[in-house]
């Protein structure tokens, strides 16, 4: 895992270069939209088309505390027996707590070639890198291709006003915001979410 969102940009052009693409679509959720962000800004022109979920810009407003909305969040899920994606991705009401647990037992659809499950210093590493991020200065994000944003309207791991302010700084952007939800709004809004992603990367121009 790099230290860094930018090292982890880099990290993916030389993936993507090494698989000899002069083009790509990228699709991001979270931290990997920062990764999408910054990999666009060192090289214009990589990226196609771009999807950017539950996710914001560099320097955006309280991004960098979500390390402690993690870390409270991974302790709750510890008392009441559940995954901690349940409090991270979802809301607390009746409608969240059901969409959540659908989301879990989605996930255990898959039965092979699962990925292996995140070490503690890999968490540890990961969200020094989204702190930092966040107290960073604003990337100029003009240069970004055609866009989709989505998330929930109450994401409390990067607020929802951040995907408002991508849209707004974004010339060629589309936003979708999902009703009653968080930081996993296109989860719990899958079957509406996907077709629309689809429809979006499918299009050729």
């Amino acid at each position: 895992m790099a230290s860094t969102i930018e090292a982890a940009a880099d990290h993916a052009y030389e993936f993507i270069a090494a698989l000899g693409f002069d083009q790509v679509d990228v699709f991001s959720f979270s931290m990997g939209g920062f990764i999408a962000q910054d990999l666009i800004v060192k090289h214009p022109g990589l990226v196609r088309r771009l999807v950017l979920t539950g996710t914001g810009p560099r320097g955006g407003k309280d991004i960098d505390k979500v390390v402690g909305t993690t870390y409270k969040d991974i302790l709750r899920a510890t008392v009441t027996r559940s995954d901690p994606k349940e409090f991270l991705f979802f809301n607390r009401n009746e409608v969240g707590k059901s969409a959540g647990k659908a989301f879990i037992k989605r996930l255990g659809e898959r039965t092979a070639d699962r990925d292996k499950r995140v070490s503690v210093q890999t968490l540890r590493t990961q969200l020094k890198a989204i702190q930092q991020f966040g107290r960073s200065a604003p990337d100029d994000l003009s240069a970004l291709p055609r866009t989709l944003i989505a998330n929930g309207d109450h994401d409390r791991m990067v607020p929802t006003v951040l995907s408002q302010d991508l849209h707004r700084r974004i010339k060629d952007s589309e936003l979708v915001i999902y009703p009653d939800s968080g930081h996993g709004g296109i989860f719990q809004f899958h079957e509406k979410f996907a077709p629309v992603a689809a429809g979006f990367l499918g299009d050729p121009v």
